[in-house]
Order: C-alpha cells, then sequence, then structure tokens
C-alpha cells in the first residue's frame, strides 16, 4: 500500500509500536494490548506483526517484531500490514530517518502494467525528516520502475527518453550519439556490441550544476536487453536479462537524489544504451575491437559485454579527471556467487572512498562489500593477439578480473569505484517487493552529501 508521510498526528491516527526480542520495547503498551500480546503468544521475534483489536473487531494499534536486529528498514514491512488510514509510530527510534524511509519504500508496488496500487497508509514519524525520505524514495523508485519495465518499453531509445525526463525536471542539459556517429566520435566498442539490433545503440551525457563545481561523474552501464549475442544464453539465462540495464537505472536514482538536493556539483551521467543481440552484423568471438583509448580487446565471449560498453565511456569520463568517478553494473554471475543477490560487491584503490563507502553503508542499512582489485589477476586477461581479452580462460574470480578489465580505461582519475550489483530484490524484502532494486546508491547519496552539501 503506498505510504504518505504526515508531519503531525491527527486525532483519530493508531499507534505503531516497535517490539524488540522476548518484548522489549512493550513497556508502553495499555494492560489490554499486553494480554493479547502474551494470549497470541507474540515475542518480537523479527518480521512477526500482531494487530490489536478493539470494540467490534476493528483494528485500534499495531506491533511490528524487530527481533534482535536494528534494522530500521524493516518497518518497511508495515505497508504491506497495516489497514488503511492513519498512523503513528508510538515507539521512539533513534532511527527515525531510516524508519520513516522504509515505510515509503515498503509501499511501492510496480502499476504499469494493471496491477493497482491500492489506497494509501498514512504516518507519522515523529522527528523524521519527510522530505528528505521522499527524496530518496523518489530516486530509488525511479530506479525500480526502469528496471522493472520489459525491454519492449525499455530499449536504447525509452532509456534515453528516461534520462531526457529526469533532465527536465531538474534543468539539464542532454546529448545524445546514436548509431554510426558513435564510430565517428570514437565510441568503437559502443557501437560493436549494439549495432546488430533494430534500436541503434547510443551514448547518453547528461550534465547538470555549475561548470566550476567539484566534477562527480556517474557511468551505468545500459544494456537494455543481453541475448549474449552470438555466445547466445540459454532460455533461463535470458529470463531477467530486461534488468541489465540496472546499472544505468540506479545512477539515474541517485543522478535524481543529487540534483533534488541542489548539491554543489557538476554532475555528469554517462549511459551507454544498447542491445545485445544477434544479426548478421553482430561482432564475433574472436573479433579484435579498438577501444576508445586505443586498448586493443579480443572478443572472447560476446557475453561479456557489459565491460566493452562501460569501457568506452569511463575512457571518456576518465578524460575530465572528475573528483569521484562511480560506475554501477549488473556485470557478472561471479558477485553473486560470491556474495549473493544482496550484497553487492565494490572495488576502488582509494582507501579514503572505501572507508567512506563502508561506513555509509552501515550507516543508512544499504549494504556493501569491499572486494580487492588484486593485481596478479590481471595477467588472466592477456591476449595471444591484442593488448587484452574480455575474458579470462580458467574462469576463476570473475568479478575481480571484470573489475580488474575496467580499471584499465581509468587512467587519469584517482577516486574511482565500480560497483558490480544484482539490481534485483529475487524475494519480498520488508522494504522493497520482488523486481527491480537500487543497491548502494543511498550510501553514494550520503558521502555525496557529506562533501557537497
Amino acid at each position: 500500500m503506498p505510504v504518505e508521510l504526515v508531519d503531525e498526528k491527527t486525532a483519530t491516527s493508531r499507534p505503531v509500536y516497535l517490539v524488540g526480542h522476548n518484548k522489549q520495547g512493550s513497556a508502553g503498551l495499555d494492560p489490554f494490548a499486553v494480554n493479547w500480546m502474551n494470549a497470541n503468544d507474540f515475542n518480537g521475534a523479527a518480521g512477526s506483526s500482531l494487530m490489536v483489536p478493539g470494540e467490534g473487531g476493528s483494528v485500534v494499534a499495531a506491533l511490528l517484531g524487530m527481533g534482535d536486529s536494528k534494522a530500521a528498514l524493516s518497518a518497511g514491512a508495515l505497508a504491506r500490514l497495516l489497514p488503511e488510514g492513519d498512523w503513528h509510530l508510538a515507539t521512539p527510534s533513534e532511527c527515525g530517518d531510516l524508519v520513516a524511509l522504509g515505510l515509503v519504500l515498503g509501499g511501492y508496488a510496480f502499476t504499469r502494467y494493471g496491477k493497482r496500487a491500492g489506497r494509501v497508509l498514512r504516518i507519522n514519524v515523529a522527528g523524521a525528516n519527510g522530505a528528505n525520505a521522499r527524496r530518496i524514495a523518489a530516486g530509488v523508485f525511479l530506479t525500480r520502475e526502469l528496471i522493472n519495465t520489459p525491454t519492449n518499453d525499455m530499449g536504447p531509445s525509452e532509456l534515453e527518453k528516461a534520462v531526457h525526463d529526469l533532465a527536465s525536471v531538474h534543468g539539464a542539459a542532454v546529448s545524445v550519439i546514436t548509431g554510426d556517429d558513435l564510430l565517428a566520435k570514437n565510441f568503437p566498442m559502443i557501437h560493436a556490441v549494439g549495432r546488430a539490433a533494430a534500436d541503434a545503440p547510443r551514448l547518453v551525457d547528461m550534465t547538470w550544476g555549475p561548470e566550476s563545481a567539484p566534477k562527480v561523474t556517474l557511468v551505468g552501464k545500459g544494456v537494455c536487453f543481453d541475448t549474449g549475442g552470438l555466445d547466445i544464453k540459454p532460455p533461463s539465462g535470458m529470463l531477467l536479462m530486461k534488468k541489465d540495464m540496472g546499472g544505468a537505472a540506479n545512477v539515474l536514482g541517485l543522478a535524481s537524489m543529487i540534483m533534488a538536493a541542489r548539491l554543489n556539483v557538476r554532475l555528469r551521467v554517462l549511459i551507454p544504451a544498447v542491445e545485445n543481440s544477434i544479426s548478421a552484423n553482430a561482432f564475433r568471438p574472436g573479433d579484435i575491437l579498438t577501444s576508445r583509448n586505443g586498448i586493443t580487446v579480443e572478443i572472447g565471449n560476446t557475453d561479456a559485454e557489459g565491460r566493452l560498453v562501460l569501457a568506452d565511456a569511463l575512457a571518456l569520463a576518465d578524460e575530465e579527471r572528475p573528483e569521484l568517478l562511480i560506475d554501477m553494473a549488473t556485470l557478472t554471475g561471479a558477485a553473486r556467487v560470491a556474495l549473493g543477490p544482496d550484497l553487492p560487491p565494490f572495488y576502488t584503490d582509494d582507501e579514503a572512498l572505501a572507508a567512506q563507502i563502508a561506513a555509509a553503508s552501515v550507516a543508512v542499512e544499504d549494504p556493501l562489500w569491499r572486494m580487492p582489485l588484486w593485481s596478479p589477476y590481471d595477467a588472466k586477461l592477456n591476449s595471444k593477439i591484442a593488448d587484452i581479452n574480455n575474458v579470462t580462460s580458467d574462469g576463476f574470480a570473475g568479478s575481480i578480473t571484470a573489475a580488474l578489465f575496467l580499471r584499465r580505461f581509468v587512467e587519469k582519475t584517482t577516486a574511482w569505484a565500480h560497483f558490480d550489483i544484482m539490481a534485483w530484490n529475487p524475494e519480498v524484502r520488508s522494504h522493497g517487493p520482488f523486481g527491480g532494486e537500487a543497491q548502494g546508491i543511498r550510501a553514494l547519496e550520503r558521502i555525496i552529501s557529506s562533501r557537497y552539501a
């Protein structure tokens, strides 16, 4: 149920109590609620809930079990549990802002194709910054909407339109290089990956903010569908490939947060938008591509295409030497094998930036885990006839070697981080339904806001 944060509780507002393990935090309940809790063996286990009835069976209060967890975002489960109407959080919380955000995020539903959004739940979280929660949630919702939309309605052209739509809201500028113009402008690998599709490949470039402000550049993988190319995926491998533009969706969500906060940055967003399709002119295993920065790349597998389009975009970004360069991509299955769907790895050689990312991840409950840019594995990308291969021959350390591949295209910028995200919830979570998900961008927003407020 969609959640609306309200600044004041009304006279008819009903209370919500957050109850910890073994009923911790239940001291403020009235005797009837305590008796009802005991009668139902409610002990505050994480994720459990209990509605407290009043006269005639109407719900007069609600309990949400928090267990031993301090995960404030788990309050998002209330969006699916509470009856409609006016509510207020009756339990004081040190993390009121995150509780409020969790509530809004938990109320999201993807309704484009007929699912009804339902009625609105209004809730007051005393002391929470509602405006900030709404700003962050808007960026997350944008990300989810883009990922959830199937490719027949979210190809390269539609992804470009999404950038224009976001830019128009915030007064940003957008330029686009499309089709064979990519060759003329020296983006050969973006062109090669996308040239077999009916919807032409393109590089979408959005800029916002004062030219004199510190440069922050975001690069997102915009592969709107990935067949695997001539190294075709099996049918099961294609089922979720509408989400292969999840990196682009995430950087657009982050850009929305940054622009809405009016941060003092010169923001640039680069999205290579392509469909890795199959046709007579598809690029082939064994082809040699010359990248934007002159590195020659042997194609060991056409299904490792995301790093190719990112490489050209990163090379362009690096030419400006931004103060902070971030790329996000649904890049490897190896990252999911290593850390699962909920914990994206990130890579950076900047120790200060790594520490900031780790701290922000914990602070805003946006899980991230640093993985090593292990230079000895660089040799795994060697080619006998080109500067580099786009895959390794042994299949080991796939997420690390993909990050090492990208690092070769960031030569001038010192503060660079790569995020290998899944951008998908494989099951319902307290603050998000099954489907497209924002990963890492709330932590990055915290860092960028603290630097450039």
